[in-house]
């Protein structure tokens, strides 16, 4: 009986607690009705297919227009994704696959190349501006430098639809302007976001490779003749 007295000590003094009757005992587990968000709003997992396709689409298209016009929002950082980088990384491989320079290999290298140039060329970037102190994740940098790629693909569109007449110089003209002014937007889009995100004293560092990475994607631009202008 010893031990059992002993081990009811520390629970001794519970006896003279008593709950007052004006606290309630009882209360109610129903979410509240009001403006407030509930769980319903995140879930996903009763969305149609054919939603969560669309409602990715439109961010996507939301952060296209937060490249053309960069200081107005933060949202391509705030809500990054993958998605928009790796479409244009892919319809600017296609547009450039014919070329005079992979001719003989039948566009493979040409694909892979592009491929080569933009995800690898983002990571080092990336891991540059990381290095020198940056606030950007590793994946907001990739989104900011993959989105800001559209210029330059709109560049290789209208290249293409310019090349449609033959080449000439007033058609050389034409995409060297075209080429020139996506090459600028590009980077003026990059830093904008990148260059806001690192040391007063360290932003021409992280520019500068962000400029080589634009202007080799741009020169593909503009030195690509499609194969069957070559005899």
């Amino acid at each position: 009986m010893a031990s059992v007295d002993e081990a009811s000590k520390p629970f001794a003094g519970l006896s003279d607690v008593s709950i007052s009757e004006d606290i309630p005992v009882e209360g109610d587990i129903s979410v509240p009705v009001g403006p407030s968000r509930t769980d319903d709003e995140f879930s996903t997992l009763d969305e149609p297919v054919k939603e969560t396709i669309l409602r990715d689409l439109r961010a996507v298209g939301k952060k296209f227009v937060h490249v053309l016009y960069p200081k107005r929002s933060s949202t391509l950082l705030r809500d990054w994704d993958l998605w928009g980088p790796l479409l244009l990384c892919v319809t600017l491989a296609l547009l450039l696959q014919g070329g005079a320079t992979d001719q003989n290999n039948q566009g493979g290298p040409q694909f892979a190349e592009v491929f080569v140039i933009v995800w690898f060329g983002s990571i080092i970037i990336t891991v540059n501006s990381k290095l020198l102190g940056g606030t950007l994740s590793f994946f907001q940098s990739l989104c900011v430098l993959g989105y800001c790629i559209l210029p330059l693909t709109v560049a290789m569109v209208v290249c293409r639809i310019v090349l449609i007449r033959g080449t000439g110089p007033v058609t050389s003209v034409v995409r060297l302007v075209v080429v020139t002014a996506s090459f600028g937007w590009s980077t003026f889009a990059s830093t904008a976001f990148l260059a806001n995100s690192q040391p007063p004293n360290r932003k021409a560092l992280v520019v500068y490779p962000v400029f080589l990475f634009y202007f080799v994607i741009g020169w593909m631009v503009l030195t690509f003749t499609p194969a069957e202008k070559q005899h």
